[in-house]
């Protein structure tokens, strides 16, 4: 990888924080970032403001926490991503890509390159909701011994840190990492953003309704396979253009066809 793009990938990871309980573990995983290169912290709704406990644990590392942007809610945090993975210590019903550490550190850093890639990180007792893992692109699996699998919040952050900068070190372009992932971004500023996909889901989920596809079924399982499908695509800004033009078209025939529901009435 140039120093360049090895620069890019390092101004691009972005790590997120979703509602810390103890301001302490916000300055350790500001550190932990800090020994490793990293410097974009972004905290979203945290329980408690960052206070001196936060500096004393960041021993060092206190602009990162100073320049922390802090946001209510996790989708308004990665509207700008072009991927988003979601650290997770528990199995779900959401089902994403399961990466363990390495291979996400190195798809994460080759996707970064062509803009912001953030990796998500939960609250201490409890994690990401599923609401929160539903935003993100796949999910990352720290694999620690199941007899003691308690991981604190900085160790987490720590882990996933280092194989970062492991990635980046090693220098390896996306075509020599071995599985072309297709569900990683390419290296390619044209994709879609977070907020671009997600405005695509909500236009789906509504054109869907206007023309009964569901027919009296509950639509979040078929909501969430169309949501992967269209994840796997890596579709670029012009493509979810494109796609809007056909939802609003179909939109429009159901209209002609007698419904009235069309995505501007209900928004």
């Amino acid at each position: 990888m140039e120093a360049s793009s090895q620069f890019a990938s390092v101004r691009n990871l972005r790590i997120v924080l979703v509602g810390t309980q103890h301001p302490g573990n916000i300055g350790s995983a500001a550190r932990a970032m800090k020994t490793m290169g990293l410097s974009s912290l972004v905290l979203v709704a945290p329980e408690k403001a960052p206070d001196r406990d936060t500096h004393a644990m960041a021993a060092g590392a206190d602009d990162l926490v100073e320049t922390a942007p802090i946001f209510a809610t996790l989708a308004e945090a990665v509207a700008d991503c072009r991927w988003v993975l979601g650290c997770t210590a528990r199995s779900r019903r959401i089902q994403l890509e399961p990466l363990n550490p390495r291979d996400a550190a190195r798809r994460a850093t080759a996707a970064a390159v062509g803009g912001p890639v953030a990796l998500v990180f939960g609250r201490e007792r409890s994690g990401l909701d599923n609401v929160e893992m539903a935003l993100c692109n796949a999910a990352v699996h720290i694999p620690s011994d199941p007899e003691f699998s308690s991981l604190n919040l900085a160790a987490a952050v720590q882990v996933l840190s280092y194989e970062l900068r492991c990635a980046m070190l090693e220098g390896l372009p996306a075509a020599a990492i071995g599985d072309p992932a297709p569900r990683t971004p390419p290296a390619d500023a044209q994709t879609a953003t977070h907020a671009q996909l997600e405005g695509l889901f909500e236009h789906l989920a509504v054109t869907l309704e206007a023309i009964d596809f569901h027919k009296g079924r509950a639509p979040e399982s078929a909501l969430r396979k169309l949501r992967r499908l269209y994840l796997r695509a890596n579709l670029d800004a012009a493509e979810v253009r494109l796609l809007h033009g056909i939802l609003a078209d179909s939109e429009r025939m159901a209209r002609l066809a007698g419904s009235h529901t069309t995505r501007d009435e209900i928004l």
